[in-house]
């Protein structure tokens, strides 16, 4: 048996099919970045302080980990979709914890699965806007090599771009967060995204 590199979630995904709980874990903490920002951004304003994106994170992988038998795709985009939904579940029982109102609103997980989607939509769109889903078609799920790219920008870089284009606050609301001026954080995004965009067109043309 030839085993997966660990370079190819598509390979690991095979592999963790056949049983290799190994393959699994490498595969999972291939999406720990995008799932962690899917959370941040999930994570309604008003339970920031309450709720860690980490943790959402650690329990989606460990309910993935146990309920993979029941994992039935074959790609990477079908993984994805599955584990947004795990996500968007350990989301809806956040919500319900702090809002007792919406503990029996049966839509609220569908209505989170959505918006999940749709902030995975928008970090993908943050890389070409304007790109048709076929012109952005590669060999990885843009919106993970984005989040990975994300994570390794400077904290006041991420910051920036998570706040106004991800979370679309307006660049004042974004420089009083940030305790900086407008402008000087106007500044900063435009920077950021300039180096951002950089570094995942070389990312891509690697992987063409």
């Amino acid at each position: 048996m030839t085993f997966p590199d660990g370079s190819d979630p598509e390979q690991l995904l095979h592999f963790a099919q056949l049983g290799e709980r190994d393959s699994l874990g490498r595969l999972l903490e291939m999406y720990r970045s995008y799932l962690a920002l899917l959370a941040r951004l999930g994570i309604d304003h008003r339970l920031q302080g309450k709720a860690d994106a980490s943790d959402l994170v650690q329990e989606t992988f460990l309910q993935a980990y146990s309920a993979f038998s029941d994992f039935r795709g074959s790609s990477e985009a079908e993984l994805l979709c599955w584990l947004r939904r795990i996500l968007s579940s350990k989301l809806a029982k956040l919500v319900r914890r702090f809002y007792a109102a919406q503990r029996r609103d049966v839509r609220l997980e569908q209505n989170l699965d959505e918006e999940l989607d749709r902030s995975s939509q928008m970090v993908q769109a943050l890389i070409w806007p304007g790109s048709s889903p076929s012109q952005r078609t590669v060999r990885r799920e843009q919106a993970v090599l984005l989040a990975d790219a994300l994570q390794k920008l400077p904290a006041d870089n991420r910051e920036v771009i998570i706040l106004h284009h991800l979370q679309e606050l307006p660049l004042r609301e974004v420089a009083l967060r940030m305790g900086r001026s407008e402008d000087s954080v106007e500044r900063l995004w435009v920077r950021s995204l300039a180096v951002l965009q950089r570094a995942l067109k070389g990312e891509f043309d690697d992987r063409t």
